[in-house]
């Protein structure tokens, strides 16, 4: 019998009913058949995919690829530390000190490359382990859980080790902080250009145009890092991250194991992406805060739900205003009012708060609030917990940078040449992702959040929600860069719908034809250029304006 058709039992039930994606799993009787049956826990049968390999295979193949993804990841991360070059934009054939570099570049300091050596390595290491990474998303429930752990652990060390690659945000996120600690210069009002151009971080950044995009929340913390000075902020910039990417890591693990998945095949899909690992771990973005934020909050939801008893449970004896009580828990999501062993409220509302934290870290988690609003167990305290949260960071904003947000406006103006809307837009005519089309995407965005929030009121689904609307999200976005796809991931692990795991691999495939170094060469072949159409042409302009 599938965890889902098992029966509650005694006189309370162990969670209350919900639809499939979001129920946790049950202990004690499920528990004791697993010990009677001496099945480990980590190769328990995952009710949300058949094991597709003969076991010994699946374990020998997924151990290789493990190790196949370790030495890639080392051998790429050396190769961008011995030398400048163009996995590096920070690095300078004359300025590359060790601090940026790191220390893996002994490995590989003898091995002299061209460009298109680089070019070509690059492009096949990141094959190699995308490859590698289905292979071990597919078998690893039938590997020990602690390889698998050791070898999550290891990448984020290698990744941790490596020079910025590919794009220098690092040094835009702590001189958005310095120009606020050093100079008293409001970086939501004030662009980068105006700062003394000698701050090591000016040399390091090059967003010198653009007012800072990022939320309060996380360009506070870029202040606090000040005092250690620039090389001490940058690896404390470099250390946060990975301990953050590790910690959604966790709770996605835990997660897991709420809802009676797989927790192993859960935290592999998140914790060696490699996708995630290179562009995002190894560019030192500020993603991962906002997703331990975002996973957390999901953490504290199911936990709660895991503590709650069933529907059939008598309310506290309490005669007067019976119908008003019910009333009230039918707006706050549940099917009768509260009852004696509810979980406590701070769960919930913790959860809310920590929604409004990833905001302020990063806006585009907002479009999430809605539909997890819509579907949580108890709306009226996650709903408490995001006002809350929302007053304690516009006091915070207001204190610090006045009355003044992010330049999201100007950021959402920029356009990937290869990214799906843009080609979009050339297929159908238009010249490019356009201001109608933009308008176009927006309007269907938003009536994507609609929909998911009115299905997930009735169904309770909400991370399969919430995983849609993230796609929709990517699929709308004109800006989309390759560690967005980590905004998907999480829901991709847990959620019962296979759609989104196919989803978040053909995904990843368009990630790595779109940013691949030879992904132009590939799209003029097709007589596609993108980027010399008049759209394409304004956007560089406008580039140009911002990147200097």
């Amino acid at each position: 019998m599938s965890i889902d058709a098992r029966h509650r039992t005694g006189r309370f039930a162990v969670a209350p009913p919900a639809p499939a994606a979001e129920r946790v799993a049950p202990s004690g009787a499920a528990a004791a058949r697993d010990r009677r049956r001496h099945i480990p826990a980590h190769r328990r049968g995952d009710p949300w995919r058949p094991d597709l390999f003969h076991p010994t295979l699946a374990a020998a193949a997924s151990a290789a690829a493990l190790a196949l993804m370790v030495l890639s990841s080392l051998l790429l991360v050396s190769l961008a530390a011995a030398r400048p070059g163009i996995l590096v934009p920070v690095a300078k054939h004359d300025n590359y000190p060790l601090w940026i570099a790191g220390p893996t570049g002994v490995l590989t300091n003898w091995f002299t490359a061209s460009a298109h050596d680089e070019r070509v390595l690059f492009t096949a290491l990141i094959a190699t382990m995308l490859v590698a990474y289905l292979i071990v998303v597919y078998s690893a429930p039938r590997l020990r859980v602690e390889w698998v752990l050791a070898a999550i652990v290891v990448l984020h060390l290698i990744f941790l080790l490596s020079p910025p690659l590919t794009l220098s945000d690092v040094f835009n996120y702590l001189n958005y902080g310095r120009m606020e600690a050093v100079y008293h210069l409001n970086p939501y009002m004030t662009l980068p250009a105006l700062e003394p151009h000698g701050d090591p971080t000016f040399v390091l950044s090059n967003w010198h145009g653009l007012l800072s995009p990022y939320g309060p929340l996380f360009t506070v913390f870029t202040m606090a890092l000040v005092p250690l000075g620039v090389t001490g902020s940058f690896w404390a910039m470099k250390l946060t991250l990975m301990l953050a990417s590790l910690g959604t890591v966790f709770l996605v693990y835990r997660c897991a194991e709420l809802l009676g998945r797989n927790p192993l095949a859960a935290a592999v899909i998140v914790g060696i992406n490699p996708i995630v690992l290179v562009w995002g771990l190894g560019g030192d973005h500020n993603d991962f805060l906002m997703t331990f934020c975002l996973v957390l909050g999901f953490w504290l939801l199911l936990r709660a739900n895991s503590m709650r008893v069933g529907k059939r449970a008598k309310p506290a004896p309490d005669a007067v205003g019976g119908g008003l009580r019910r009333a009230w828990a039918w707006l706050d999501g549940m099917p009768r009012p509260l009852v004696r062993g509810e979980p406590a409220a701070w769960m919930e509302i913790g959860a809310g708060i920590t929604l409004v934290a990833a905001v302020s870290i990063k806006a585009s988690s907002a479009v999430l609030i809605p539909v997890v609003l819509a579907g949580a167990a108890r709306r009226i305290r996650v709903a408490i917990g995001v006002l809350i949260g929302l007053a304690a960071a516009v006091a915070m904003t207001i204190v610090t940078f006045g009355v003044n947000l992010p330049n999201i406006g100007q950021q959402d103006r920029l356009v990937v040449p290869d990214g799906l809307p843009n080609l979009l837009g050339l297929a159908l005519g238009f010249g490019g992702y356009t201001s109608q089309m933009r308008t176009a995407l927006t309007l269907a965005l938003v009536g994507v959040i609609a929909a998911a929030s009115i299905w997930v009121w009735r169904t309770r689904r909400w991370l399969t929600a919430c995983g849609v609307v993230s796609l929709a999200l990517l699929l709308t976005l004109g800006w989309t860069l390759p560690w967005y796809i980590l905004w998907l991931l999480p829901f991709a692990a847990l959620s019962r719908s296979r759609g989104l795991r196919i989803a978040a691999t053909v995904f990843g495939v368009y990630i790595y034809l779109a940013w691949m170094p030879y992904s132009s060469e590939i799209l003029g072949f097709l007589h596609i250029n993108p980027a010399n159409t008049n759209l394409g042409a304004q956007e560089t302009n406008f580039m140009t304006a911002l990147l200097f």
